[in-house]
């Protein structure tokens, strides 16, 4: 069954047509630049790619088909907003301030792609990635249970794939926002697959939002391929979170255009058919032909934007490639806000071991 066919809240089609009257901030320089955003988060992906082929990543998990859900989100949190991430939501991160070369300093497996201590350039006290599946909407609780006690009229905004919904700590999460009243916004990429598993076979309802009822919540489900349907559905759900009004699950509609991760092989269990339909409805080209249609972007402009791209990309990667490690204890200072005393011990051993490897080739 094509997904794209069930009903859906949707305001631009894959062909770049309006089939609702579009949402009042949906100038066209608003979603000139989600465009731009989208384009920017897709080059950098393929490059994230190419750097994990040529051994300067660890496994990396693309967002490719996934950049209008990304944009959507990144763009609708407020600054005193919280985003609490799943691990495919590097266009949304981009978004609320975090630079390119921080995720790749997580992929590259250098822990400080995971501060995000405000500073000059970051101006966001969000979560960092969580790669363990589910287990960020437990920690979203947490954050929007803190937020309505402090009185705080601000939002938390959780990510999670479809696979996700699957599992007790999803659930757990939703029923104690609901039953909390919590200003707490669920949204699942539904991209169809968990890994290997399709959507089919992971719930038997027709869609992942109604899990939302049994929670006492509002759910929704839109077209994660259309970046006006996601903006605006997450704009509501946000305001709605921040008035003391509860909370919302959300669910968008799109699909894994790349493998689950570079670990992966999806052509071992879904077929070529069924991925090249897929790319009939990806998001980038469905805002782009709805802004060249109506005058709102041009080759000229789609060429420069490219080679901007590039640099910018280019630019985060140099800076990645030439950080200074960091010293092989620091494994050691992430694990505990208090270290217990055979830890200590063990790092002490691990310097003492590195300054006679360094003596030795200095000698």
């Amino acid at each position: 069954m094509n997904v794209q066919s069930l009903p859906m809240l949707r305001f631009i089609n894959h062909l770049g047509e309006t089939v609702e009257q579009l949402p009042a901030w949906a100038n066209n320089e608003t979603l000139v630049t989600f465009y731009q955003d989208m384009v920017l988060s897709r080059t950098y992906d393929n490059k994230a790619v190419a750097l994990q082929r040529t051994g300067k990543l660890g496994t990396y998990p693309s967002h490719l088909g996934a950049e209008a859900f990304g944009i959507g989100i990144g763009h609708a949190l407020q600054p005193n907003d919280v985003l609490i991430p799943y691990y495919r939501d590097m266009p949304a991160m981009w978004v609320r301030g975090i630079p390119m070369e921080k995720n790749l300093q997580y992929w590259g497996g250098d822990e400080r792609g995971s501060d995000f201590t405000p500073s000059e350039d970051v101006h966001c006290h969000d979560l960092p990635f969580c790669v363990p599946i589910a287990t960020q909407c437990t920690h979203a609780v947490g954050v929007a249970a803190a937020l309505k006690i402090e009185g705080a009229h601000k939002a938390a905004l959780v990510t999670c794939g479809d696979g996700a919904t699957s599992k007790g700590d999803f659930l757990e999460s939703i029923n104690c926002a609901g039953a909390w009243n919590l200003p707490l916004v669920f949204v699942i990429n539904n991209n169809q697959w968990a890994i290997s598993v399709p959507r089919a076979l992971q719930c038997a309802a027709d869609f992942l939002s109604e899990k939302a009822r049994g929670a006492g919540m509002n759910g929704v489900t839109v077209d994660g391929n259309d970046a006006v349907a996601v903006h605006d559905c997450v704009l509501a759900a946000l305001d709605k979170a921040r008035k003391g009004k509860g909370p919302t699950l959300i669910e968008a509609v799109s699909y894994r255009l790349s493998d689950h991760t570079t670990a992966d092989d999806a052509s071992r269990y879904r077929s070529d058919d069924e991925l090249q339909q897929a790319w009939q409805y990806e998001p980038i080209q469905r805002l782009k032909l709805y802004l060249t249609n109506i005058g709102a972007w041009s080759d000229e402009q789609e060429q420069a934007w490219l080679q901007e791209c590039k640099s910018l990309v280019e630019a985060a990667v140099d800076n990645y490639t030439n950080l200074v490690p960091q010293a092989p204890e620091s494994a050691f200072d992430y694990l505990y806000e208090s270290p217990p005393a055979e830890l200590n011990a063990q790092r002490d051993e691990l310097i003492h071991k590195v300054m006679r490897m360094q003596g030795g080739q200095h000698g």
